[in-house]
């Protein structure tokens, strides 16, 4: 009877577990924290502009800031209209490589008929995740996240997947703009929290008017955290630990 008792027990509690379960979050973010911050919606137009861009200089910018040079392989995150995509594969040059990911399947479509339209031969196009960029390991000197990286819902979970992409000494760049996360932009602060989360170390950061905003990069030092030991930032300090 007791035998009996103690497996009726373990059911319920299996049971609750299964239960406990967030399904509404995407299944490869499950195991990682919540990031405690609104998210902004994503398809905003506000710097799809690339005449206004190309008069602030603003790629030129980037680009200069990140070294990026003939042979340099990068990843183009939330590529969208291809702003990025087709100026760094001028930039990096035949031997250089450039990955053009988005989440939005229709995006990649008529991204990747602009590829063929301009014969960028340096350009392959990748679908992403929302938890997952779902980057080839150790295959990028830089990855870009450029006025997207306030749209990430799971930002623990998708740059603890980003980490393994980049070769040694690779840096990810992220360029946004001092505001709410909610209104398509992050604190500096808090973006150096939710980084050094997952053991990314500052390299640099400028604030530069090309930009509408600030430009950061980041190294990873160290071994990548176990899913359970990342804490999450608090929006409002910066710092981690839970409201």
């Amino acid at each position: 009877m007791k035998r009996r008792l103690a497996a009726l027990i373990l059911l319920a509690l299996a049971g609750c577990n299964s239960q406990a379960v967030d399904t509404a979050r995407p299944e490869g973010a499950r195991d990682f924290p919540k990031a405690f911050r609104p998210v902004s919606t994503v398809a905003a137009n506000e710097f799809s502009d690339e005449d206004q861009r190309d008069n602030l200089g603003e790629a030129k910018v980037v680009m200069d800031l990140a070294r990026i040079g003939a042979g340099t392989t990068v990843a183009d995150i939330g590529a969208g209209e291809g702003y990025y995509t087709v100026r760094l594969a001028e930039r990096v040059g035949p031997k250089g490589r450039v990955l053009a990911q988005d989440i939005d399947q229709s995006t990649l479509n008529r991204l990747g008929l602009r590829v063929e339209r301009e014969r960028l031969d340096n350009v392959s196009i990748k679908l992403g995740g929302e938890a997952d960029p779902r980057l080839p390991a150790a295959s990028f000197d830089r990855v870009f996240m450029v006025h997207m990286y306030h749209e990430v819902t799971e930002p623990y979970a998708f740059l603890w997947h980003l980490r393994p992409a980049l070769k040694p000494g690779g840096q990810v760049v992220v360029v946004d703009v001092d505001r709410a996360t909610d209104r398509h932009g992050i604190p500096p602060d808090l973006l150096f929290c939710e980084f050094a989360a997952l053991g990314f170390r500052l390299v640099e950061f400028v604030r530069k008017p090309e930009l509408n905003g600030y430009y950061a990069s980041f190294e990873a030092v160290g071994p990548r955290p176990e899913p359970q030991a990342i804490k999450p930032c608090n929006m409002a300090t910066g710092k981690t630990g839970t409201q």
